[in-house]
């Protein structure tokens, strides 16, 4: 009886491997877990979503970027196909694939009150991953007293969210932050051309009288600098609620347009190398491994 046991003892601890015992397997083994345990949650971040729509402003349009005062969104950093650009989604998806699987809702001169039936629109495609990138026109009004306020500006963007989340619970959504406007300023201000177009009335809380020097003219673009600086913060705040929601950190606002990569139509949008930089930012920041 003591040799049928002890052989029906080692069978049984031959078939289950050391973990029986509590060791590990084998080198190389592919064992599961063990009986009982819970599996690992699957990470709330997927760096390779299958869809993308996009939705904000005339920068998502690729606007000024081909030709003067139009839209090309071809060029888009978002969706765009021209591989000049290089898209977000022609980097996530492949080139065939961006062209079926990709979707545009922005529209030039959105605000971000114009953001939450962009979401609707985009929600009705069921895409994977939607960008965002809104709130340079809630700055650039006619005046800094006629911009949007935080607290309005706040409300908009949570709206926005809160449209997609009705339907789209486990969408994933990427924010981009608002540009660096005095930069852009101060960047284009040194050419005629851009200057002729900015008196059409591009941003003029920012570039209206653009040589001017004065205090009052620095007021008025230093108030809308720290306006611009709050949408972010807004930005920031807001998304890290949403387990499915990532900032790009200020990456746009801290990045440095030169004159290569600006419009040179108006000196103020993106030019095609300028929405290549985008893309490669956001890319990287939906791409990366943590937030």
């Amino acid at each position: 009886m003591r040799a049928v046991l002890a052989g029906t003892t080692a069978a049984v601890l031959g078939l289950a491997g050391c973990d029986a015992l509590g060791g590990g397997g084998p080198e190389g083994s592919s064992a599961g877990p063990a009986r009982g345990a819970k599996p690992s949650p699957a990470p709330l971040w997927d760096s390779s979503p299958s869809s993308v729509a996009a939705v904000g402003d005339s920068i998502t349009r690729g606007f000024d970027a081909c030709t003067v005062l139009a839209d090309c969104p071809e060029v888009s950093w978002a969706t765009g196909s021209s591989a000049e650009v290089n898209s977000l989604a022609v980097r996530l998806l492949g080139a065939a694939k961006a062209r079926t699987h990709s979707w545009n809702h922005a529209a030039t001169g959105a605000r971000m009150a114009d953001v939450p039936a962009q979401m609707a629109r985009a929600a009705a495609e069921k895409p994977q991953l939607v960008t965002v990138m809104a709130g340079a026109n809630d700055a650039c009004r006619n005046s800094t007293a006629a911009m949007t306020s935080v607290d309005d500006f706040r409300a908009q963007f949570q709206d926005a969210l809160s449209t997609l989340r009705r339907t789209l619970p486990k969408t994933q959504v990427y924010v981009m932050s608002v540009p660096d406007l005095k930069r852009l300023w101060s960047q284009g201000r040194t050419n005629v051309l851009g200057k002729q177009v900015w008196k059409l009335g591009l941003c003029p809380s920012m570039l209206g009288d653009a040589d001017a020097l004065d205090a009052a003219a620095t007021l008025r673009r230093d108030t809308v600098q720290k306006r611009v600086e709050a949408y972010n913060s807004v930005l920031k705040e807001v998304c890290a609620k949403d387990a499915r929601c990532r900032f790009d950190g200020g990456a746009v606002y801290a990045f440095r347009f030169g004159t290569d990569q600006l419009s040179h139509w108006d000196w103020f949008h993106p030019s095609k190398d300028g929405q290549a930089r985008l893309a490669e930012m956001a890319y990287r920041g939906v791409t990366a491994k943590t937030s």
